[in-house]
């Protein structure tokens, strides 16, 4: 009993692309501006092959149906996450 949601800076036609290349199943918001992702803090530094750059920090909000925010994962790795989340929203629902 829950909705998901992606976020990122790019366009809706890149989102569209990237989400029928890996056949995802929940829906992806533009933030072109980058205001909601600053809002989140989820928009800073990052490093890369010894460069520095701006972008998007991968993080995980697990918010209730008020609007409150239950859990961050931060600095997300994709492998295993997604059991993680489930496993968590489980022990919520208990």
């Amino acid at each position: 009993d829950c909705e998901v949601y992606g976020i990122s800076k790019d366009d809706l036609k890149s989102h569209h692309k990237f989400r029928d290349k890996y056949k995802i199943k929940f829906d992806l918001l533009a933030d072109e501006h980058i205001k909601i992702l600053k809002k989140y803090k989820v928009w800073g530094k990052k490093k890369f092959m010894g460069r520095e750059f701006m972008g998007v920090i991968r993080t995980t909000f697990l918010i209730d149906k008020k609007g409150k925010i239950l859990k961050i994962w931060n600095n997300v790795k994709v492998k295993d996450h997604a059991k993680e989340v489930l496993e968590t929203l489980k022990n919520i629902n208990k």
